[in-house]
């Protein structure tokens, strides 16, 4: 039997075939906008990963394309199976330590519901931003599945599709509401059996519950062109709600920054950079506003 393959693998096929100023230091100046692109704002690609790469090659590409870079790693308990997987502040630290002073934004790429525990709040507030989605779900058995993965669907119990859409959404809203992120990637994804319909899963009503909780909770929806999602339907109701947005590829070297997808739905939706995600200053970090509320990280 074939092994399942990573989500990282995963994306990679899918992108290969489917091919603002911040307040942080590190935000591009306006010289540095790449030129014709009808923005008012710098492009950033908030969802780098450095696979068999290194961030010097990686910067390389920053500069040769004009777009700022966000790196991200994933982060939470081993039980999370990734070449890499940061799970404590001392592997967190040293992440940031190989980004210090490089020009880039640091982030990272949550997993699952019980990533918060492995780490400390005063060490979560260095990243630059926290990013996780939607694409592992609770199985059958009450363990993680990995949505991409060819048995899912039968660990999952998607027989009536149209009910676990429903629970699909509300594990959307949960992610949202119940966690410290700044930004919700691989909007709307669906998998594999279900892609062909979109229009008939992600209804109106269905969209605006997702909406509503990211407003609420101020959480940007990222325009993927790795994945080519959200479509321009899920996109319109999101900007009508005043959902701030981030473009990502959820790139792999050197696929990192090319944003067509992104740049097509921007211009689509006449996105300026009061409509983009900016990295929130000191105080203001989704874990900092997080602990404030008295909700805590469960160490």
């Amino acid at each position: 039997m074939q092994a399942p393959i990573s989500r990282r693998t995963f994306i990679t096929r899918t992108s290969a075939a489917a091919c603002a100023a911040s307040l942080s230091p590190l935000a591009l100046s306006a010289a540095e906008e790449p030129a014709g692109t009808g923005f008012d704002f710098p492009l950033v690609d908030y969802h780098i990963h450095l696979d068999n790469s290194t961030i010097d090659k990686v910067l390389e590409l920053s500069r040769e394309r004009g777009i700022k870079f966000g790196i991200v790693e994933h982060a939470g308990t081993k039980e999370n199976q990734y070449p890499v997987v940061l799970s404590n502040d001392d592997a967190l630290t040293g992440y940031l330590k190989m980004l210090e002073g490089k020009p880039v934004f640091k982030g990272v790429q949550a997993e699952w519901g019980d990533w918060m525990k492995c780490f400390s709040p005063k060490v979560l507030a260095q990243l630059d931003y926290t990013l996780t989605d939607a694409m592992t779900f609770t199985g059958k058995d009450g363990q993680r599945v990995k949505l991409w993965d060819k048995d899912a669907e039968a660990r999952v119990d998607m027989a009536d599709k149209q009910k676990w859409m429903d629970r699909f959404v509300d594990w959307h809203v949960e992610i949202i509401s119940q966690q410290p992120i700044d930004i919700f990637a691989n909007t709307s994804w669906l998998p594999a059996s279900m892609t062909a319909d979109y229009e008939l899963y992600w209804t109106p009503e269905r969209v605006k519950k997702v909406v509503a909780a990211a407003v609420e909770h101020r959480v940007a929806l990222e325009i993927s062109s790795g994945m080519k999602l959200p479509k321009l339907s899920f996109l319109q109701i999101a900007k009508a709600a005043g959902v701030k947005f981030s473009f990502g590829s959820n790139g792999r070297y050197p696929n990192m920054g090319k944003l067509e997808y992104s740049l097509e739905m921007g211009r689509a939706l006449k996105l300026t950079k009061a409509d983009m995600f900016t990295p929130a200053p000191e105080g203001q970090k989704a874990v900092q506003r997080w602990e404030r509320s008295g909700r805590k990280l469960s160490r």
